[in-house]
């Protein structure tokens, strides 16, 4: 299939405004707008200025009418539990409403904020349509925070009531949930009305008299009795959700998302982009508490009527690094989209990709991947084991969605490893020197989006016009600052090398870790690695690699180390002085599967660092820094 995507992307740029209201025609509208896109209103101007809608009944209601209402909404897959359970679009509903009906029953109405703390479990999905259905507006806290970062978010958003759970499970361990709600309550200055409870029978816990209510209870009292809630109608430029940016010190900062734009937005991407057709399954391996888990295990496959998996578990250790083959096989999955630390994980426990030819991937078509840099050998490699096609694209929590793309819906471009592709509808990606200027093609530089930002961006942040327009849209004028460096080659594929705060100053040369990082992974023992910018008294900065290699290989760490330096001074010169790599057990990293490099780079010289409250496991710093002690690294 020839690829339609130059047609369409000059379409948009000669019509802005007639692409996306003619992309508008798939949402259903309460309302009209009174302007497409209205210039003079909000930040930088609002889409769908004057329309009324309803995200909840888009998702949901829409499809139980249309001749959806037996087709599979959700699937929930516990790799904890073991257990799965499923939704149709009817019974979808049915919670929703329930949930709905106990929240009104709280007294949240439309524009009020309902923080949602909880593990992957349905209930998380139902609370998040139910706001969406009255009219409130729900912040998904990432479960497992801890009790301050939950406090800060709680403060912020000032919530009326919180929807939580007793427990999350991780391999190994039973996280306790309650006690952390407590400690953030306690810490907070705005005390919530009420806290909503799902009672997890892995671990109880006591409600507190007066505040607490169980969740399973009262949405059973609502459903016994034929409880209605109706889809209350928004503003289009009304808030959505606000969701908290992880990693943050000080005052969290919330990226707002509208109701109008963000739909069009994402209805238009699940058939352009992914190629995925409604009542076809679609699997994002993310959490709801991150955007990917907002926009693609949420939004977008219910807005575009698709069913879609909840999956609770890991790509690898439960039980084993088969676990995503196994669900794409029992559910029928035709696209996957997961992070691509989640593949560097099963490499690095399955490197001949054994796993892969013991399940029936037949109705398997595509493979996304997004939410940190695809090096290629990682690309190569599931493109080998897959025999399907391997499409790395590239977004922020910010954009809610795909800002480049290799969008196999509109048909597939050929692939570029080591390029997230080429800008999709709305984004007209530049790249400019520290004095805003544009640089020729193949240079390194700060990527920028020329300024109005698409529907389905963050208009502003949450409560701090003033500290969007600071963060994002000041030191380039008329451009929104991705913080991301990159070039744009002479096709107009875009390479996002690292964040700005990534690239490393050698002796005057502004070199990309992430090219390093590039290089590391061609080594065939090495899973993952990261490179990071120690300081240097002579150099002012020099990269330091970590790898963590292959598991079964039995050489020396040493011998290792020493080809990887080879590797990437004949790749990337001497001028890259690349001269020292470290073997670590674990690299430390996000829930959501990002490597804290700014951390690692941090213990390495000795400055102060605080614990990233997104980590994985806190104890991986530790060996790290035990290991760089032993070898003397660091000033």
């Amino acid at each position: 299939m020839a690829s339609r995507y130059h047609q369409i992307y000059d379409e948009w740029k000669r019509d802005p405004e007639g692409f996306w209201a003619m992309a508008a025609k798939d949402i259903d509208w309460i309302k009209p707008w009174r302007r497409v896109f209205d210039p003079g209103a909000g930040v930088y101007g609002q889409w769908f200025a004057g329309a009324e809608c309803n995200t909840c009944f888009n998702a949901v209601d829409r499809h139980v009418a249309g001749g959806r209402a037996d087709q599979l909404a959700l699937i929930h897959d516990s790799a904890m539990t073991g257990a799965v359970k499923k939704y149709t679009y009817a019974e979808l509903k049915t919670e929703v409403v329930a949930l709905a009906s106990v929240l009104t029953n709280q007294g949240v109405g439309k524009g009020d904020r309902v923080i949602i703390y909880m593990p992957m479990v349905p209930e998380a999905v139902f609370a998040m349509l139910a706001c969406a259905r009255i009219g409130a507006i729900h912040s998904v806290v990432f479960g497992g925070f801890a009790a301050r970062e939950l406090a800060g978010r709680i403060d912020d958003a000032q919530p009326k009531v919180v929807v939580s759970a007793s427990c999350g499970l991780e391999p190994g361990r039973t996280v306790p949930y309650k006690p952390l709600l407590d400690g953030a309550i306690e810490l907070a200055r705005h005390k919530p009305q009420r806290c909503l409870i799902l009672q997890r029978s892995q671990l109880l816990c006591e409600l507190a008299e007066g505040r607490d209510v169980d969740l399973g209870d009262a949405m059973a009292r609502e459903r016994a009795a034929g409880a209605a809630a109706p889809c209350v109608p928004v503003l289009a430029t009304d808030p959505l959700y606000i969701l908290y940016t992880s990693g943050t010190t000080g005052t969290p900062k919330g990226v707002v998302r509208d109701n109008g734009g963000h739909m069009v937005a994402l209805k238009w991407s699940m058939q352009n982009e992914f190629g995925v057709s409604p009542g076809e399954t679609f699997w994002s391996a993310s959490d709801v508490g991150w955007v990917v888990g907002h926009s693609y295990i949420v939004y977008a496959p219910l807005l575009h009527g698709c069913t879609t998996v909840l999956y609770e578990g890991k790509p690898v250790g439960t039980p084993d690094a088969g676990a995503f083959w196994r669900v794409i096989s029992q559910h029928g999955v035709a696209a996957l989209f997961t992070a691509p630390t989640a593949f560097r994980a099963i490499k690095g426990q399955d490197p001949r990709g054994e796993h892969v030819g013991r399940y029936d991937l037949s109705r398997f078509r595509t493979l996304f991947l997004a939410g940190e840099r695809a090096d290629p050998p990682t690309i190569e490699w599931a493109e080998e084991r897959l025999d399907r096609p391997v499409i790395d694209h590239w977004w922020q929590t910010e954009t809610g969605g795909p800002i480049t793309h290799n969008p196999v819906g509109l048909g597939q471009l050929p692939v570029k490893h080591g390029s997230p592709g080429v800008p999709m509808p709305g984004y007209d990606v530049h790249v400019l020197d520290d004095a805003g200027h544009d640089v020729a093609p193949g240079t390194l530089g700060n990527v920028v989006i020329k300024l109005p930002l698409p529907p389905g961006c963050l208009p502003t942040l949450w409560n701090a016009d003033g500290r969007f327009r600071k963060a994002y849209l000041e030191e380039f004028p008329g451009y929104y600052k991705t913080a991301d460096a990159g070039f744009v080659d002479e096709d107009g594929y875009v390479f996002i090398m690292a964040r700005t705060d990534d690239i490393i100053n050698v002796a005057g040369h502004r070199l990309s870790t992430g090219g390093m990082e590039e290089v590391v992974a061609q080594h065939p023992d090495v899973a993952e690695c990261a490179v990071v910018g120690i300081a240097d008294t002579l150099k002012g900065q020099v990269p330091c690699g970590f790898v963590v290699l292959n598991s079964g290989v039995s050489r020396q760490a040493a011998e290792i180390e020493q080809e990887v330096v080879g590797l990437v001074r004949e790749k990337i010169g001497p001028v890259a002085a690349f001269r020292t790599v470290v073997t670590i057990k674990r690299l430390p990293k996000t829930r959501s599967g990002k490597i804290l490099r700014g951390t690692v780079q941090k213990i390495a010289d000795k400055q102060e660092w605080r614990m990233p409250a997104t980590i994985d496991d806190p104890a991986i710093l530790d060996e790290i820094a035990a290991v760089l002690k032993e070898r003397g690294i660091g000033i």
